[in-house]
């Protein structure tokens, strides 16, 4: 009976006595291996070529480059190499960033030792590995109300509201001048009934109007 060749699993992580747990819960499976584990994306993308990953666990926070430019770099670079963010994070932006970065999984830091493994299973037989916590939120966000009172082009300002991106760049983004988009905000604002970019995107949340 032919066995078949193990996965090969890459690891950045900057902590080295989790980076080390990892290497043991990996080798300690029948179908993965460790080829190369790192503190930081600069070196795991340099050796990429020689370490030629089936898969990576990716840590966010990393000094120099963070783990979501890490994984954008590293799929430019070999886009059959699969990657699951390993991090303390659960919240939207970060996780949507990381997703959108071409991550194929997310799983927090406190996963133990099986949750590590059926991870990789998982996305070995194509699938997307997931705590229930960040599957429920990628749920959530799908759930927009329906009845919401804005047009779709005031959503998509409320939505770069909560990027944090100023008049002059939506106004860039939209291809409208700064004036429009401060009455597209004032409209907003009233509709919502509140005073403040605060206070809208706390009705945002409440309401799920993004």
């Amino acid at each position: 009976m032919t066995t078949l060749p193990k996965k090969r699993v890459l690891i950045v992580e900057d902590d080295a006595e989790i980076r080390s747990s990892f290497v043991l819960i990996v080798n300690s499976s029948e179908k993965f291996t460790v080829v190369n584990a790192y503190g930081s994306c600069e070196e795991a993308i340099k050796h990429l070529h020689h370490d030629k990953p089936d898969y990576v666990l990716m840590d966010i926070e990393l000094p120099g480059m963070n783990g979501i430019q890490g994984t954008r770099i590293i799929k430019d670079k070999s886009p059959s190499t699969e990657i699951i963010m390993v991090t303390v994070y659960e919240d939207n932006e970060q996780v949507y960033d990381a997703l959108k970065a071409g991550a194929t999984g997310y799983i927090t830091k406190s996963s133990n030792h099986l949750e590590l493994l059926s991870a990789l299973e998982e996305i070995s037989r194509g699938g997307a590995p997931m705590s229930s916590k960040i599957a429920r939120m990628v749920i959530d966000n799908f759930h927009i109300n329906p009845n919401s009172p804005l047009t779709k082009r005031e959503t998509e300002i409320l939505q770069l509201i909560s990027e944090g991106k100023t008049y002059t760049q939506i106004s860039e983004q939209l291809f409208i001048s700064k004036e429009t988009s401060k009455t597209h905000i004032k409209n907003i604002y009233s509709k919502l009934q509140v005073n403040s970019k605060s206070e809208a995107l706390a009705r945002a949340a409440q309401d799920k109007l993004i």
